[in-house]
């Protein structure tokens, strides 16, 4: 999730646009959750549909059964990754707006996934933390998408219900570029440099960043494996 303030490229729209037309195709679930979204005032902030799919194909390389997804909003990315499943496979979304929680809920129970997720609300780092010592198990699949402040420390949560070949994928790294910027004051930019240092310093990932452009404009994701 990330404020958009550059210049929208009409060619990076155009190019995802095109890409949606011929391998993404229509999708009424995605569609109505986007308008169920924009009717209950959430930010217009979801991951783009190419981001979307992207993230359900990842899983599914990464056969995941147990998935964690930290910033739930309104369950965009929740549908794409909960398709990823198989039978019997588990997804549990964190989100702190209770309203947020509450249409993400309803999207996904209307796309037909009620049943494999699992969409908890309350401070993420307290919830992971509850998690963790209720000892509820591993995971093979981690999509970070929250506040990005507390970034590193989503990571080290992470890692705690991790198992050697679990992804980890996390959004908006790039922040238009502001991830150069070390003397910024934004806190959100702070946290991702340190999100970088933690993940470069840390023996047990083995990661990447790649940029990204498109209707979401400039960004990326940083990509990291467990050893």
């Amino acid at each position: 999730m990330v404020e958009r303030v550059g210049e929208q490229n009409p060619g990076w729209s155009a190019v995802d646009a095109y890409i949606v037309e011929h391998l993404l195709g229509d999708d009424s679930a995605l569609s109505a959750a986007l308008a169920a979204n924009a009717a209950g005032g959430l930010p217009d902030i979801d991951v783009s549909p190419a981001q979307g799919r992207m993230l359900h194909l990842f899983a599914r390389m990464a056969g995941a059964l147990r998935i964690l997804e930290i910033g739930t909003l309104g369950g965009y990315s929740t549908i794409e990754l909960a398709r990823a499943l198989p039978a019997g496979g588990k997804l549990i979304s964190l989100e702190i707006d209770l309203h947020h929680a509450d249409v993400a809920r309803s999207n996904v129970a209307k796309a037909g996934l009620g049943d494999c997720v699992d969409i908890r609300t309350g401070p993420a780092l307290d919830s992971l933390q509850a998690m963790i010592a209720a000892r509820e198990g591993l995971f093979d699949f981690v999509f970070i998408d929250a506040d990005k402040q507390n970034n590193p420390a989503y990571i080290r949560a992470a890692l705690a219900m991790s198992r050697p070949g679990t992804t980890i994928v996390v959004d908006n790294v790039i922040r238009e570029g502001g991830v150069l910027d070390e003397a910024s004051g934004d806190e959100r930019i702070r946290g991702t440099r340190d999100l970088f240092d933690a993940v470069g310093a840390e023996k047990r990932l083995t990661a990447t960043a790649v940029q990204t452009v498109g209707v979401k404009k400039w960004d990326g994701f940083l990509i990291a494996v467990v050893d």
